[in-house]
């Protein structure tokens, strides 16, 4: 626009300067609507708009061409959880590094295990053995003899205490029954 048109709308009084910053200032906002009409064609490429977070939902309605205000995707509260978020990261970095945390193992894995653990328990126990001196073994021996002695008598008396009540008992039952 220029000087011309603006006497010819009403505006006399105006001098050239301000007729010149308002031509300008008319310009200026004309490319800024026209850039803000592409902004808002960029947006509506897409159909339906992915949201994050409830700062998008605040904003207002993105328009088509023909006006029409286009639908936003609802919000999954299940992906937005950040326990699950947390989770699902967890898993993926355990499934990078190649870790079952399922502990999905078959029973024939699992019996190779435990003889793979009792296989590397008696070697430690060899290794443990072979480097103890030969009088700590003898010790050894006899604390594992004066154990098993004491465990003998202490059955044996329990089998003559045994013996002894039920000898008792049939005493007095006799004697019991002789009165």
């Amino acid at each position: 626009m220029d000087v011309h048109t603006f006497r010819e709308v009403g505006i006399k009084d105006l001098t050239k300067d301000e007729l010149n910053i308002k031509a300008n200032t008319i310009n200026h906002l004309k490319s800024k609507l026209e850039n803000h009409d592409i902004v808002n064609l960029r947006r509506t490429d897409k159909m339906i708009p992915d949201t994050i977070g409830n700062a998008d939902r605040n904003s207002e309605p993105i328009l088509n061409e023909d006006g029409l205000i286009i639908p936003k995707k609802p919000v999954n509260p299940v992906k937005e959880n950040i326990e699950r978020q947390n989770l699902h990261r967890e898993l993926l970095f355990n499934k990078k590094i190649g870790k079952n945390v399922l502990n999905q193992k078959t029973e024939l894995q699992r019996a190779l295990e435990k003889q793979k653990d009792n296989l590397a328990k008696k070697q430690l126990e060899d290794h443990i053995a072979a480097q103890t001196p030969e009088f700590e073994k003898v010790i050894a021996d006899r604390a594992k003899r004066l154990q098993s002695s004491h465990e003998d008598k202490n059955e044996d008396d329990k089998v003559i205490n045994k013996e002894l009540l039920q000898i008792r008992m049939n005493l007095k039952t006799r004697s019991d029954a002789n009165k």
